[in-house]
């Protein structure tokens, strides 16, 4: 299994909700996909980033899948330019089965 965790600082912290809105639209996009969610920075909880997404796939492929879809492109264009940082791990469970 594949875990694939983003955070993203946007210049505009005001614009997560927005954010997170247009993420949560790539719930479900491809067969293998066993994880997604999206979360916002909570006020009073210690942040230094104001989204992330934390997603599960069944093996790379999956991932691979997820990243080059249609929707994912055009999703991630369209949210670029409202991210001052974004930073990413993917990695893998050894031994993990869904």
């Amino acid at each position: 299994m594949i875990k694939h965790i983003v955070m993203w600082k946007l210049k505009d912290e005001l614009q997560a909700a927005h954010f997170k809105a247009q993420l949560d639209s790539c719930r479900d996009l491809v067969p293998g996909m066993l994880e997604f969610e999206v979360a916002t920075r909570t006020a009073g909880l210690e942040a230094n980033c104001d989204v992330v997404l934390y997603s599960v796939f069944e093996d790379s492929a999956a991932l691979a899948a997820y990243q080059n879809h249609p929707h994912h492109q055009l999703v991630s264009s369209g949210l670029g330019p409202l991210r001052q940082t974004r930073s990413v791990l993917d990695y893998d469970i050894q031994g993990k089965t869904p």
